[in-house]
């Protein structure tokens, strides 16, 4: 049976994983909405705006790469909040919030994500010690 440190492991890992992710769905996102934007001839009023801007998150819903890791990241957090409910959150917090900043990351690193490679893998360094010296 998995415990508590792995499943506070398992829930950054995740977080971190689907952040990086949806980033880049955003990104994307924001590429498709420039891409096809049309200029507005008249200013709209209170409803059209509130119309245009449902309208707005519904696509973006629909757009799967940010929707998809997004329902992921919520479902880890469902598991991070039964997680806290049978562990110390003194140690949930930090283990689970220091993995999932490492985890984001190498995520990113992965995704080609501008990054300093050397001062992420020396602050990811960080990270597991302190993970590691919260376990201990």
């Amino acid at each position: 049976m998995i415990g508590d440190m792995e499943r506070m492991v398992a829930v950054g890992l995740v977080w971190g994983a689907t952040n990086a992710l949806m980033r880049r769905g955003a990104l994307l996102w924001d590429q498709t909405i420039k891409s096809s934007s049309a200029p507005q001839s008249n200013p709209p009023n209170l409803r059209r705006k509130i119309l245009v801007s449902l309208e707005s998150w519904v696509k973006l819903f629909l757009f799967w790469q940010y929707s998809l890791p997004f329902l992921i990241n919520l479902s880890a957090s469902a598991t991070f909040f039964a997680l806290i409910s049978d562990a110390p959150i003194s140690l949930a917090v930090p283990v689970t919030n220091a993995t999932t900043f490492a985890a984001t990351a190498i995520f990113g690193m992965l995704l080609g994500e501008q990054t300093r490679v050397r001062l992420a893998l020396l602050g990811t360094g960080f990270i597991v010690s302190g993970i590691w010296l919260c376990i201990t």
